[in-house]
């Protein structure tokens, strides 16, 4: 897993096993553009240096963007606010090789205006069981959205999504009934009967995960990693 080869890079650089902490975890083919994570060290390694040194062992598909030294109870889950992802879709005729592991090549024009209007319904506080994914066991399913948007360059669709919280699965679970919609399978107003109705099958399919991205990872503006983000 990508955990467990950061721990070992680190391991070898810091001389001591390390154990460190996501901000959450990601699915498989899911991208992280601004994952944060924590751990412990007695070493005095420079934070540039230690940079350098993570990079040149991390493969070459990751790469760490910064290090920065935090206060001794900075917890990458625990402070995080709120978290940002993207899904990226290419609608264009013919599936570039080079995009294929980073974009979701689905062919053929997508209403945008009424996927802009479907989305509109997510925001606020509320129960999202109806976009949980199987086998998921928490507290409860009621998250809240801060911000969602969409818009189409060339032939790229964009989905943009801020929560305090997402549940397994959720973000892929709500661009493939987005999609649906942008198909006019379904109509824009059929995404608040889906959220009432708190049931999985009615939703759309789950989408792939090659075409989403955690962007960033929010924390209280005093916080250190949150100023280094921006």
């Amino acid at each position: 897993t990508v955990q467990e080869t950061v721990e070992h890079c680190l391991h070898k650089i810091l001389g001591h096993a390390v154990r460190v902490t996501a901000s959450g975890r990601t699915d498989a083919g899911v991208h992280a553009l601004g994952q944060v994570i924590n751990f412990r060290t007695p070493s005095k390694i420079p934070e540039e240096g230690l940079l350098k040194a993570l990079n040149s062992l991390l493969p070459s598909d990751l790469s760490a963007r910064d290090v920065l030294e935090v206060a001794p109870d900075f917890h990458a889950r625990k402070m995080a606010l709120s978290k940002k992802y993207v899904y990226v879709i290419d609608t264009s005729g013919i599936r570039s090789p080079f995009l294929s592991r980073y974009v979701f090549h689905l062919p053929g024009a997508l209403d945008v205006h009424a996927m802009r209007r479907s989305i509109e319904m997510l925001n606020g506080e509320q129960d999202f069981s109806s976009f949980m994914g199987a086998g998921s066991s928490v507290k409860t399913t009621v998250r809240k959205i801060l911000a969602t948007g969409i818009f189409e360059r060339d032939s790229r669709v964009f989905f943009y999504i801020q929560g305090s919280g997402f549940l397994r699965h959720m973000v892929r679970n709500i661009m493939g009934t987005l999609i649906q919609v942008g198909r006019s399978m379904l109509a824009p107003e059929d995404m608040e009967r889906i959220l009432a109705l708190k049931d999985r099958t009615h939703a759309g399919p789950t989408a792939p995960p090659q075409g989403l991205y955690l962007v960033e990872v929010c924390y209280k503006e005093e916080n250190p990693v949150c100023a280094k983000q921006d």
